[in-house]
Formats: structure tokens, sequence, C-alpha cells
């Protein structure tokens, strides 16, 4: 497995960099929920070998007026997203950055009225995996109706597959694949949704969590403390499930056992 973390004692200077991600779902034949996610390959300088949701930066393109006009959202962008003090220009950069990407990298065409805001991830001031800071809007999308077989570009990334959320997990478990936190914990949280439907039903009314991790060095460990774990600055839980993933035997790991990812009961 790659994405090793190193440790980095010095906190990484500047603002994080706005970021967008979609988790494309689509049902399974044999029922439930598949997710699409792409292998960065080697030669990428941000999770190299690591599976990853379609996502990348925003650009400064994403807030032309040609490409905010027409997005055709049921709302504010701002409000959407849940983020108000964002404002709405920068808010609706990030529905065409995630739909740009989702394009770029899959082939696969959604539309930012049908992406459901999900979460929101900053990369620790103290890296566990490396030097560059992202702070990522993470949406949920479905697989188009008339769209053709999602596909990865074969330059930022060299595999791609369609997992179960468990799956991916268990592959994960059994050091097949690798896998950064946010995914780790987004995946997690949709294991025990039945199918889309369920999904959308869970995600009515949700308001998009901010998931700041805080990354100490536990003796020989790199921890990375969620919000509701006794080290982070935050008391309160901000998402279900495990409030520390631990790096150790080349991962992070729930402290408690990876059966702790399969307990979720709710993405939200």
């Amino acid at each position: 497995m790659s994405a090793h973390p190193h440790v980095f004692p010095q906190p990484i200077e500047g603002e994080p960099r706005d970021a967008a991600s979609v988790v494309l779902l689509r049902e399974a034949p044999a029922g439930g929920l598949e997710v699409f996610m792409l292998r960065r390959g080697g030669s990428t300088t941000v999770m190299n070998d690591a599976y990853v949701f379609p996502g990348g930066k925003v650009d400064p393109e994403d807030s032309a007026p040609e490409r905010l006009a027409g997005l055709g959202l049921p709302g504010a962008a701002e409000h959407l997203i849940g983020e108000p003090e964002l404002g709405a220009e920068r808010a609706a950069a990030m529905f065409v950055a995630a739909c740009r990407e989702t394009f770029e990298e899959t082939g696969v065409q959604v539309r930012a009225a049908d992406l459901i805001p999900l979460s929101r991830w900053i990369t620790p001031k103290v890296p566990a995996m490396m030097r560059k800071r992202f702070d990522t809007r993470f949406f949920i999308a479905t697989l188009p109706a008339d769209a053709r077989e999602a596909v990865h570009d074969g330059q930022e990334a060299d595999a791609s597959a369609w997992f179960s959320p468990r799956e991916a997990l268990e592959r994960y478990r059994d050091r097949e694949i690798a896998l950064a936190p946010p995914q780790i914990m987004t995946l997690a949280g949709l294991v025990a949704m039945r199918n889309v439907d369920h999904l959308r039903s869970v995600m009515s009314g949700h308001r998009p969590r901010l998931v700041e991790p805080l990354s100490v060095q536990v003796g020989e460990h790199r921890v990375m403390c969620l919000p509701g774990d006794p080290r982070h600055p935050v008391p309160e839980r901000v998402i279900a499930g495990p409030t520390c993933l631990i790096y150790r035997n080349d991962r992070f790991e729930p402290d408690g056992g990876f059966e702790q990812f399969f307990a979720i009961e709710s993405p939200v």
C-alpha cells in the first residue's frame, strides 16, 4: 500500500485550497449501493496509489460568469452547501468544480442541481499524509440513467472500480487497496444504506458537517483525531463512527478494530 503518512513537525503555512469531490453512486445489479472510485497513479503528487472519489481543486475559471449561469440549483448555492458566509459566487464555483472534475475524470456528466452536499473536510495543519492542504466539499450524486459507463482518464488515475461501501472497506482491511481518512469515513457511513432512495431519505434536510481532523503524535503512532475525540478542540461529534484513526500497521485503523466501520447506521 502507498499513501504513507510522514511525520512533519512543522505546521503547513497558508490557507487550504478549495476543492470539490463527488461520491458517484449507482444501484448495484444485485441490490444495494455501489460507489465509483479512482486509483491515483503513482505519478501524481497527491494521494499516490490511493483510491479516491472523483474530484480536484476549484479552478479560477470555475467562477466565470458563463460557468455559473444556468446551474439550475434549487436554491442559493451558499445555503445549499450549508455555508451562508461563503458567498454566492464561491459556493456556486464548488458545484461547477464538482461537475467539471467528475466529467474530466470519469466521462460522466452530472448536473449541479442533482448534487447533494454531504460534508466538508479540511486537511490538518500538522499533516499526517502530505504537505498540501485542501478545503474539500464532498457531494453525493447518482449515476445518470443515460450516462455511459464511468471510466478513469488514464492520466491522473490509472485504475477504477465500482465497489459496495463494505467491499471497499474490506479490501482496505485486507491490504488490497489504499484509502485516506475522508474516504474511509465516508464509505463507513454508506455501509448501512440499502439503496439510493434510502440514502436520499436519510439525507433529506441534512446540513453538511465540517470535519477538521487534528493530527497528533501519540508515542510511535500518528493519530488522526476527529471532532468528539477527547484530544480534539471540538467536543461534539459531527459524524458517526470512531472519533480517531490510528496510523499503524501501514494504514489508518479505528482503535476498536475494523468492525467499527460496519456498525455505522448513517452517513450524517
